[in-house]
């Protein structure tokens, strides 16, 4: 009997839009969940503790924002502004912990405003260098993973063994070489893999534990090789500016719709470590070590080694992109920031580009949608 192919992977995506649009925390007797901020946090150090790293990417545009302007400035950015409300709304009552990091200004106080209002989730700042390369830094992060580890190993009860956090490292190695796959197909046959598609498949990682989204992504590969496809006359584009705050469905449809996105820094947060972590010797040496000499880069790591400009154009080479959309979440400073030193060096090398502007409560797209046809068909018919 043949396998509908397409079914079978309608069937996958639509598990994982449920699980990516979920605010709410999973039952607790299936999972105790450790809430985190984006964008580096060591979920390997959670999962071997017997936790679940839950991803605090906000609520998007399908939670409306009642109590948290009380608690919160107005000014700032929506993925802090919503994120705040599903604490206040319920939506994640019975969380473990809470941990920031000080990737910007509002997230390094998001420890704070929850210490105020859920002192009950233990919420504490993990320390990150400000100087990446500094010789001190391995040693620097490998402390503080270290506190995390001992923080964790608390809550749980019982000590987090080497052994135990290897062994997540394992799990986690594999699921970095999926979502590359992942990103590979989406790259070179876009046609096969809309970005949207590879969106809900990432994303639904951070819902689950990796041994389960390991092979949710094995069966989409798997059904991915053998899907069928259309051509399509559409330009190949670079999208960046969705590290932290990310950008609603409707928006990434909206481009889709002319564009091809062939390569992108959504959920950079769940991509960080770019290559396969040391699975010998100390775990947590690893682990601080990866995060050095191992870990994309974004708007919130500065990194002299990895200028964001080469970066930007380093994706536009080897995706064979054309154009890039250069986007930021309202009231992001360090996106905002990025979107001018990208915009200058684009237009000294004469690449096309578009800068767009997005706010996860976002719901209407028209406008947008008319300054992206526009964009598409100055790229086709230039």
């Amino acid at each position: 009997m043949a396998i509908n192919i397409e079914a079978s992977l309608t069937d996958i995506l639509a598990q994982c839009h449920t699980l990516a649009m979920r605010n709410t925390l999973p039952p607790a007797e299936e999972e105790t969940a450790i809430g985190y901020f984006p964008v580096y946090f060591p979920e390997e150090i959670v999962h071997a503790a017997g936790f679940l790293p839950h991803a605090l990417l906000g609520a998007g545009n399908r939670v409306e924002v009642r109590y948290a302007d009380a608690r919160i400035g107005s000014f700032v950015c929506s993925i802090c502004r919503s994120t705040t409300e599903l604490g206040l709304n319920g939506s994640l009552n019975g969380m473990k912990g809470f941990f920031a990091q000080p990737i910007c200004d509002a997230a390094k106080h998001m420890a704070g405003i929850w210490g105020r209002n859920f002192p009950e989730q233990d919420p504490q700042l993990l320390a990150l260098p400000q100087n990446i390369t500094s010789p001190a830094a391995v040693r620097y992060i490998y402390d503080e993973y270290q506190r995390l580890r001992g923080v964790l190993a608390e809550k749980a009860g019982h000590a987090i063994e080497d052994e135990d956090i290897r062994a997540s490292v394992r799990v986690y190695n594999e699921n970095r070489r999926l979502q590359r796959e992942l990103y590979r197909i989406k790259r070179d046959t876009p046609a096969r893999l809309s970005t949207v598609e590879a969106y809900l498949l990432v994303r639904a990682g951070t819902r689950i534990r990796r041994e389960k989204h390991n092979a949710l992504l094995r069966d989409a590969l798997r059904l991915l090789e053998e899907r069928p496809t259309r051509q399509s006359d559409k330009p190949r584009v670079v999208f960046v500016g969705g590290f932290c705050e990310q950008p609603p469905l409707e928006m990434l449809e909206t481009i889709e719709d002319v564009c091809f996105i062939v390569d992108d820094d959504l959920l950079i947060g769940q991509r960080w470590i770019t290559e396969d972590t040391p699975e010998e010797g100390d775990p947590v040496w690893a682990l601080a070590e990866s995060y050095v000499n191992r870990s994309a880069s974004s708007p919130v790591q500065y990194d002299a080694r990895k200028p964001k400009e080469e970066t930007l154009l380093r994706m536009l080479r080897e995706a064979r992109a054309e154009a890039a959309i250069i986007s930021a979440a309202k009231f992001c400073e360090p996106g905002l920031d990025d979107q001018l030193a990208l915009s200058h060096r684009l237009d000294a090398e004469k690449i096309p580009y578009l800068v767009l502007e997005f706010e996860d409560k976002m719901t209407s797209f028209e406008q947008m949608a008319m300054q992206v046809e526009t964009f598409a068909e100055s790229l086709l018919f230039e």
